[in-house]
C-alpha cells in the first residue's frame, strides 16, 4: 500500500505565509483538518502560520510524507536530501518538468534515478497533491477536504480533481482517497489501483487517465481489482485531435483507442465517457446493493416519463420485470381504480407518500423484481420531501437497489438535499438512473468473471526463430510466402501452395496440387498484382497453367520493366468458404493487439471488426467472433449452414501464442482465412508479416492493418 496516506507527520517544503502562494495554500489545507504533525520548511526559518519553520528538511529530520512546492531546478537536490535522511514518501506539486521542455525532462529523469536509489515513492511532479479523508489529510492545494465516503479517485489532470471535488461537495458525494498523478514519474495508475484495492475504506475505484505507463501491468492490476471492487475509468484523447492534446501520452498511433477499449473489456473496467457518468455510476455502486439480475420495476406518478424510462431501460439492456399475480392483486386492492398495476406501476399524479410507500414495499417484495427506478414528477399535490423519505426508509432495509429520479427543478431542491444527506442515489433525468442501474447489473457480471490462462500449443518455435533470423540477415522486414511456413509451425492449416520458376516446374506443381488453381506473380516490386495481369483464376488443366505462366512472363515485363520476376505462386482454388480476416499490430501501450472480422466489404467498408490484447484465452477468442456485428453470418443466418467457428477460435489462440512468443513481429494479417462449414475447418490462404525495424513506427503508420485500425478508431 502507499503508506503516505497514513502519514502521522507531513513536511511542506516551500511553506509560506504569503497568501496566493501554493506553499500557503498547502499549509492552510493541512492546518484546517490534519491532526498529525505539520513541519514547515522555509529557507528563512522562523515561523510559518504559527508553527516553527526549519531552513532545510535535514534540520528537522525524517517525516512520513514530504510535500514539495519549490522551483523545479531545486527539486532533485531536495529529494536527494529527503532520501539521505530516510523519507520514503514524497509529493512534488511543482511544475516545470517533462511537460515543459527537454531540460524539464532531464530534471524529471534525475528525480526517477534518485527515487530508485533511495526507494522513494513519489507522486507527481506537476500535480495537485493527495488526500485521505479518513486520515483528515488534505496534502493538496484544494482549499477543502472531500466528504468521507467509499469512492477513491486518481487523475492525471489537477483541474479535473478540483472540478470533481467541487461537484461532489454539492452532491454530498464522499471519497476515501484522491490522488493527482501528474507526470507519473514514479507512482503511476498501477500503484494507485493496487492501493485502492487494498484500502478498507474504498469500495469503488475511479480514474481519469490520459495515458497508461505500463499496459500489461495495468491489465493485471485491474483484473485483480475489478473482482473485488468496481473500477470506472475515463480515458481521454480518443480522437486524433484529443490525442494531440494529451501531452503526457506515451506516443500515439492511429487507432490506439481500439487498444484501450479492448484492454478495458478484458480486465473488467467499466468505461465511462464523461465526468457526470462517472459520478452517477460510482454513486450508485458506492451506495446501493447489487441487483441479482437485470429485471427492474418502475414506480411513477406520471405516464409520459414512465414511457421514456421504459424505453431507456430496454435500450440499455435491462428487462422490465413481470410482476407476480399476487403483487398485481395486492396493488389492485391498495391503489385507486385508475392506477396501472402493470410495470411501470403508475400511482397517479395525486400520489401521497403513503401511496408511494405501499407501492414500493409491494414491488420490492416481488421475487421477479431485481431493482426499482423510483420516479417522481412535481404535480400540484406532490409532497417531495415526504416521498423522498419513503425511498430513504426503504433503501435502509432492502437488499435491492432503489435509484431515484426526482424529475424536476426548484420544487425538488429540498427532496434532493434530503436524499443526498441520507446517501440515496438520485438523478435529475430518468435515463441517468437507468444507465446507473445497468452499471450495477454489469458489475454483478464483472465480479464473477474468471481469467483463465491462455492455452499453450505444441509448436515449432525453432523453425519460426530461424525464419525470422534469416529474414533479418537478408535485410528483410516484410515476409510474404515465408510467413505461411510460420503458420504451419504453429499448427495453423494453410492452403496447398507452391512457388515455381519455370513453365515445366509450374505444370508439375499444378498436377501435384490439383485443379482448379490460382496463379499469382511473385515479385517484391509488384504489390497490386491484378493491375498488371499478375493473377489468373480458375485454371483447370495443364494447358491453361502453361499458357497463364507464359502470358505473365511475356506481358508483365512490358508493364513493369524494373520488376524482378521471381516466379509464380500456385494455390488450390477454394470454393464454398467464408472469408474472414485475422490481424495483429503492436500497440505502444499494450503490446500485441489482435483483430478479427469478416473479409471483403465487411471489414473494408463496414469496419466491422473486434480487437483484443494478446495473449487471449479461449473465452476471449470466442468473444472476438461473437461480438462483431455480422457474427450471425457465421452461425448460419437465413438457412445457411453454420461455419466452423471453433476452428476460427483455435487459430486466434495460436496466433495469440505466436505474437506473444515473438514480440519482434510488428504486425501481420491473414487475409483471407477461408472458413468452411461446421466441422470442416479453415485454411489460411494468404498472409503478410512485418518485423520490427528498430524502434520505427513508420511501418505501423503505412501498413494496411494500421490503416484499417485508423479507420475503425
Amino acid at each position: 500500500m502507499l503508506d503516505m496516506f497514513n502519514a502521522k507527520s507531513v513536511a511542506v517544503i516551500g511553506a509560506s505565509e504569503t497568501k496566493g502562494k501554493i506553499g500557503y495554500d498547502l499549509m492552510t489545507s493541512l492546518l484546517n483538518y490534519y491532526k498529525g504533525k505539520i513541519v514547515p520548511i522555509n529557507p528563512k526559518g522562523g515561523e510559518v502560520l504559527g508553527l516553527p519553520a526549519y531552513k532545510s528538511i535535514k534540520d528537522h529530520g525524517p517525516v512520513d510524507l514530504a510535500v514539495i512546492v519549490i522551483p523545479s531546478h531545486l527539486i532533485p537536490s531536495t529529494v536527494e536530501e529527503c532520501g539521505e535522511i530516510g523519507i520514503k514518501n514524497i509529493v512534488v506539486i511543482s511544475a516545470g518538468f517533462k511537460e515543459v521542455d527537454t531540460e524539464g525532462a532531464r530534471l524529471e529523469n534525475q528525480l526517477v534515478e534518485i527515487c530508485k536509489k533511495y526507494k522513494i515513492k513519489l507522486v507527481g511532479p506537476n500535480c495537485l497533491g493527495v488526500m485521505d479523508t479518513y486520515n483528515d489529510m488534505n496534502a493538496s492545494f484544494s482549499s477543502d477536504i472531500a466528504h468521507k465516503g467509499k469512492i477513491s479517485f486518481m487523475t492525471q489532470s489537477g483541474a479535473i480533481m478540483a472540478a470533481i471535488l467541487d461537484y461532489a461537495d454539492k452532491k454530498n458525494i464522499g471519497f476515501s482517497r484522491i490522488v493527482s498523478l501528474g507526470n507519473k514519474a514514479v507512482i503511476n495508475e498501477n500503484d494507485c489501483m493496487k492501493d485502492f484495492m487494498e484500502d478498507d475504506n474504498t469500495e469503488v475505484i475511479t480514474a481519469y487517465l490520459e495515458g497508461i505507463v505500463d499496459g500489461p501491468g495495468f491489465i493485471d492490476a485491474c483484473r485483480e481489482a475489478s473482482r473485488k471492487k468496481p473500477v470506472l475509468v475515463i480515458k481521454s484523447g480518443t480522437t486524433s485531435k484529443g490525442s494531440e492534446a494529451v501531452s503526457s501520452h506515451t506516443g500515439t498511433i492511429a487507432g490506439s483507442d481500439s487498444a484501450y477499449e479492448a484492454a478495458f473489456s478484458q480486465c473488467g473496467i467499466i468505461r465511462v465517457n464523461s465526468l457526470d457518468e462517472m459520478m452517477d455510476y460510482s454513486s450508485a455502486l458506492a451506495l446501493s446493493p447489487l441487483p441479482k439480475g437485470k429485471k427492474i420495476a418502475i414506480i411513477t406518478n406520471a405516464g409520459g416519463p414512465a414511457i421514456m424510462t421504459t424505453d431507456a431501460a430496454i435500450k440499455a439492456g435491462l428487462e422490465m420485470a413481470e410482476l407476480t399475480t399476487a403483487s398485481k392483486e395486492k396493488l389492485n386492492e391498495g391503489l385507486p381504480d385508475t392506477a396501472s398495476v402493470l410495470n411501470p406501476v403508475d400511482v397517479l399524479g395525486d400520489a401521497t407518500p403513503e401511496r408511494y410507500a405501499f407501492t414500493l414495499e409491494t414491488v420490492l417484495e416481488d421475487p421477479n423484481v431485481d431493482g426499482v427506478i423510483y420516479l417522481v414528477t412535481p404535480q400540484s399535490v406532490t409532497d417531495p420531501e415526504g416521498i423522498a423519505q419513503v425511498a430513504i426508509d426503504h433503501a435502509k432495509k432492502t437488499e435491492k437497489p432503489i435509484l431515484c429520479s426526482f424529475f424536476g427543478g426548484t420544487r425538488f431542491e429540498g427532496a434532493e438535499k434530503l436524499l443526498a444527506e441520507e446517501q440515496v442515489p438520485n438523478y435529475l433525468y430518468p435515463k441517468r438512473a437507468v444507465k446507473s442501474m445497468k452499471t450495477l447489473y454489469d458489475y454483478t457480471i464483472i465480479r464473477k468473471q474468471e481469467y483463465p490462462k491462455s492455452p499453450e500449443f505444441d509448436v515449432d518455435k525453432n523453425l519460426v526463430k530461424n525464419i525470422i533470423e534469416n529474414a533479418r540477415e537478408k535485410g528483410m522486414h516484410t515476409l510474404g510466402l515465408e510467413s505461411l511456413d510460420i503458420l504451419k509451425a504453429y499448427g495453423i492449416p494453410t492452403v496447398g501452395t507452391a512457388i515455381t520458376k519455370t513453365s515445366a516446374e509450374t505444370v508439375k506443381a499444378a498436377e501435384e496440387i490439383g485443379y482448379p488453381l490460382v496463379m499469382k506473380i511473385v515479385s517484391p516490386q509488384i504489390s497490386h498484382k491484378s493491375d498488371v495481369g499478375g493473377i489468373k483464376l480458375n485454371l483447370k488443366s495443364a494447358d491453361e497453367v502453361k499458357a497463364a505462366y507464359e502470358d505473365m512472363m511475356k506481358n508483365i515485363p512490358l508493364m513493369e520493366p524494373e520488376a524482378d520476376l521471381e516466379g509464380v505462386q500456385l494455390q488450390k482454388m477454394l470454393s464454398g468458404g467464408t472469408e474472414v480476416i485475422i490481424g495483429m499490430v503492436q500497440d505502444p501501450t499494450f503490446g500485441s493487439m489482435l483483430m478479427f472480422g469478416l473479409g471483403g466489404i465487411y471489414v473494408e467498408v463496414l469496419e466491422d471488426v473486434k480487437f483484443a490484447i494478446a495473449p487471449v484465452n479461449e473465452g476471449e477468442a470466442k468473444d472476438m467472433i461473437r461480438q462483431i456485428k455480422t457474427h450471425e453470418l457465421l452461425e448460419g443466418a437465413r438457412g445457411d449452414k453454420p461455419k466452423d467457428v471453433d476452428s476460427i477460435a483455435d487459430i486466434i489462440l495460436r496466433i495469440s501464442q505466436l505474437v506473444t512468443d515473438f514480440p519482434e513481429i510488428n504486425e501481420f494479417e491473414i487475409n483471407p482465412l477461408m472458413v468452411f462449414n461446421e466441422g470442416d475447418g479453415a485454411l489460411a490462404v494468404d498472409m503478410r508479416l512485418m518485423l520490427k525495424e528498430g524502434g520505427s513506427e513508420d511501418l505501423l503508420q503505412s501498413s494496411p492493418l494500421s490503416t484499417r485500425m485508423k479507420s475503425t478508431h
